[in-house]
């Protein structure tokens, strides 16, 4: 297949590494620097930009007929109106804040124990992110999908940024470290023990992995998917 690479950064250049290994061709490649280009020459895009561009990057994809997947964070506020493009031109859109299997594998897991563990109010739970300093948003999307993951069996009614005064919050912290392709915890503590659940990534070939495969797997569909629906899993 011939794709298309919106966002040609680190993540970018291991998404065409992978693609090639796996027989396809990256017809495409746009940064924010990039000449106006035609969408329409490629069977798929893969949007790994800017929270500022992603949005402009999939309405684009969505309103020429190109199936389209994203894996930036930071602009979700919209979602709304891009997956009600979506359905308005029957195209083809997935959105993952992690592309690796293993994450999405994870995130599973994490869902799994915070209903094991809803019962048991002797323990407070608490998230940790830790990425590379070029990372600009934080939390990371990651870990927001893991607190949302806990909060449906829960009693905290929303995340937060570390420190947090409210119980009611779950609390993240963030860290920004050189080299870290992203490592993240779930935290459940009480006066007699922790019980914790971490994903670790060694290198950045899983998320663009996991893109190319999610590409692979949306074209010939029409509408709004999740890795669970790639994996079928959950």
């Amino acid at each position: 297949m011939k794709i298309a690479l919106l966002g040609y950064g680190k993540m970018g250049k291991v998404i065409e590494k992978i693609a090639i290994s796996r027989g396809h061709e990256v017809t495409l490649k746009i940064d924010k620097d990039s000449d106006p280009y035609d969408i329409t020459t490629v069977d798929v895009a893969i949007d790994f930009s800017m929270p500022n561009a992603a949005v402009e990057n999939i309405s684009m994809a969505l309103n020429n007929g190109i199936p389209i997947i994203s894996g930036t964070t930071g602009w979700l506020s919209e979602m709304e109106s891009v997956k009600a493009l979506c359905t308005s031109k029957k195209g083809a859109f997935i959105y993952a804040s992690n592309f690796s299997l293993g994450v999405n594998i994870f995130f599973e897991l994490n869902k799994h124990l915070a209903k094991m563990m809803s019962n048991l109010s002797d323990y407070s739970i608490n998230l940790e992110e830790i990425h590379h300093t070029q990372k600009q948003d934080a939390p990371s999307g990651t870990a927001i999908t893991l607190a949302e993951g806990v909060l449906e069996h829960s009693v905290y009614d929303s995340w937060e940024l570390a420190p947090t005064e409210d119980d009611r919050r779950l609390a993240i912290t963030a860290k920004r470290i050189d080299d870290v392709p992203g490592t993240h915890t779930v935290n459940y503590e009480s006066q007699i023990d922790t019980i914790s659940l971490t994903h670790t990534a060694h290198t950045r070939e899983g998320f663009g992995l996991g893109a190319v495969v999610a590409a692979e797997w949306l074209i010939g569909k029409t509408g709004i998917f999740t890795m669970n629906d790639v994996l079928n899993i959950g």
